[in-house]
């Protein structure tokens, strides 16, 4: 069965703080990658190559944090991640804190098909990026004004945030509405091959060139043809320290679960007695999909060859 799997971002996601209008624009914007995505799978596609079809178009979205829609750093820049991983022979690509590059996730490909290399970061990276003739774009491309305005209202403290203005994470408000805006994706293809690939623009205000999870192998990106390709969403600190996707891969390799109650383990269980809130998107080889989080929401959605083809946001 060929399946395409993605997510827009988990957390305080419910139906008080989205109107109709931003359903229509979530669902757009999700039903456009999952078309894009599956559309390679359907003319036998690989996995990565659907993998990154479908981020590419979240990436040109901007009410995805990612890419154009990624977010302003303390400097008011935008600095973005990504990673891809194929799982049929564990080769992965990805980037740190890359600037003006318009598609991360396409840096990230040629990183692992090109380079030698798993991981290039900063001014390296956009080097390599400019070697390899990727398309970049000036800082006018990635400007959107509620992004800017959430920035302005913090610029000059030390409070940074997850995406939007109510997610304080350093202060006094309690972290109880937290947005978590990566985007991702994974796939099975007709050779039963899977593949997983995630980026972001990280948090608002975020400083000292931090990185989260998304860019890091085997935490909040990873796939392999025996187990399974994972793409996650969430505070990246958490995800790094519980090296999520790697957790859930190893859970049904060496502990005999299956991905569903390899994925509740982790995000239910290991990851939420941490504190860490997210989520994650997962298929295996079968082309067996799940959405896992233990926030209240997740932008996702999912498209198979047995006809599914659905997008939702709220709660399980």
């Amino acid at each position: 069965m060929i399946t395409l799997v993605l997510h827009g971002g988990a957390g305080n996601i419910t139906p008080a703080i989205m109107n109709a209008e931003q359903e229509r624009q979530y669902s757009r914007g999700l039903q456009a990658a999952l078309d894009a995505g599956y559309s390679v799978l359907a003319k036998e596609g690989t996995a990565l190559q659907a993998v990154e079809a479908a981020i590419v178009v979240l990436e040109d979205n901007p009410i995805f944090n990612a890419g154009r829609g990624s977010v302003f750093t303390k400097k008011g820049v935008h600095e973005m991640d990504a990673a891809l991983m194929n799982g049929s022979n564990l080769m992965a690509g990805a980037v740190a804190g890359v600037r003006n590059v318009k598609n991360p996730i396409r840096l990230a490909r040629e990183v692992m098909l090109h380079s030698g290399h798993v991981m290039l970061s900063g001014n390296g990276a956009n080097e390599f990026a400019l070697k390899q003739g990727l398309e970049l774009a000036h800082d006018e491309y990635f400007f959107n004004q509620d992004r800017y305005d959430q920035w302005v209202e913090i610029r000059d403290s030390d409070f940074y945030q997850l995406d939007h203005k109510e997610d304080n994470l350093k202060g006094t408000i309690p972290n109880t509405d937290f947005k978590f805006g990566t985007v991702g994706a994974v796939a099975c293809d007709a050779q039963g091959h899977i593949a997983a690939g995630t980026s972001t623009g990280g948090m608002t205000n975020k400083r000292f060139g931090r990185i989260g999870d998304s860019p890091v192998i085997g935490a909040g990106t990873y796939a392999n043809d025996r187990t399974c390709a994972i793409s996650c969403t969430g505070h990246g600190e958490f995800f790094l320290r519980r090296v999520v996707a790697y957790d859930v891969s190893c859970l049904m390799e060496y502990g005999g679960m299956s991905l569903q109650q390899a994925c509740d383990k982790v995000i239910g269980d290991k990851l939420k007695v941490m504190g860490g809130e997210g989520g994650l998107i997962a298929v295996n080889a079968q082309g067996a999909h799940v959405f896992c989080f233990n926030s209240a929401g997740m932008y996702r959605g999912v498209r198979n060859s047995e006809g599914v083809n659905e997008v939702a946001y709220y709660g399980l």
